[in-house]
């Protein structure tokens, strides 16, 4: 691979706490545990690129506040390439709250300041076309847009993180993808189905690109272009500790391994394996795996 990974989308400053169970009414709840974090889909799958061993190359917005300083110099120590970050004069940097339960299911309550999506201009790297992938969240759908169209002109993957999102978010941006990667929420919003195996379908006929629909421990359903069936990856069987980035981290794994060259089952083998290690840490994206021990899940996944 020669060329850096665009991540376009979220970064925020998060709030972690780790509780024995979710909250299930109003009331004061102790945590076992609490830490501040930078992270956000975009970025979270930057950092597991540059543990992979790729060339993270970040676009997102922060303000011109203690915490956008924060979070910069948090990517930066991970590898990650900031260049592309505007600080943006009188706008709060992106914030959430996250609660962890003892099974690593999570809340995340997210915000973003709109004053953040200021308009956006195309990073040097990827008009100059130094890039070799681009992987877009929903966060802020004017930079993902452009950067999926720069993507296809110039013959690139352009890799869409469909999460949850308006509507008309997704509608505008599932046409501009070559890869869909929805969550099970983010593809129940954009086709009105629950179940994992339909939306590709739905999808599928709607894109005729490659289309997934990550759906936890029950694993990943998919379908390439072209194809008729939709296809199944089962996740790794691990203990859960934290599910908190693990859709992040899948993405960038999948991203770097498209970029690699990967074959589509080894892709989502790879993807799939670094996900599940990431999940028996606690910590949000600081679980993301190094490229060894994807490695290792992977080969002891093998193993007779």
């Amino acid at each position: 691979m020669t060329g850096s990974i665009l991540c376009v989308g979220a970064l925020s400053m998060d709030a972690i706490f780790r509780m024995d169970r979710l909250p299930a009414g109003p009331g004061k709840f102790l945590p076992i545990e609490a830490f501040e974090i930078a992270e956000g889909m975009a970025s979270s799958a930057a950092c597991a690129i540059a543990r992979l061993g790729g060339r993270p190359l970040l676009w997102s917005a922060v303000g011109d506040d203690p915490n956008g300083a924060r979070a910069i110099a948090a990517m930066e120590a991970e590898g990650v390439d900031c260049t592309p970050i505007p600080r943006v004069a009188g706008a709060p940097t992106a914030f959430s709250t996250v609660l962890v339960d003892r099974l690593g299911e999570r809340l995340i309550v997210p915000f973003y300041h709109p004053a953040l999506w200021h308009n956006p201009v195309l990073p040097v790297a990827l008009a100059e076309g130094d890039c070799a992938a681009v992987l877009v969240d929903v966060r802020w759908p004017e930079a993902s847009a452009m950067a999926l169209i720069e993507a296809c002109r110039q013959g690139l993957p352009g890799v869409l993180d469909a999460d949850v999102a308006p509507r008309e978010t997704l509608e505008r941006l599932l046409p501009l993808a070559s890869h869909i990667i929805c969550s099970r929420p983010g593809a129940a919003v954009a086709t009105g189905s629950d179940d994992p195996e339909d939306a590709v379908g739905a999808l599928a006929r709607r894109c005729d690109v490659t289309v997934l629909v990550t759906a936890g421990e029950a694993g990943a359903y998919w379908r390439l272009p072209g194809e008729a069936s939709v296809r199944h990856t089962p996740a790794p069987q691990v203990v859960a500790v934290d599910t908190t980035a693990a859709g992040d981290v899948f993405h960038g794994a999948f991203t770097l391994g498209l970029a690699e060259g990967m074959s589509a089952d080894a892709l989502m083998r790879f993807a799939s394996a670094a996900a599940a290690v990431k999940c028996t840490r606690f910590g949000g994206r600081l679980g993301a795996p190094s490229r060894a021990e994807v490695l290792a899940l992977l080969a002891d996944a093998a193993s007779p």
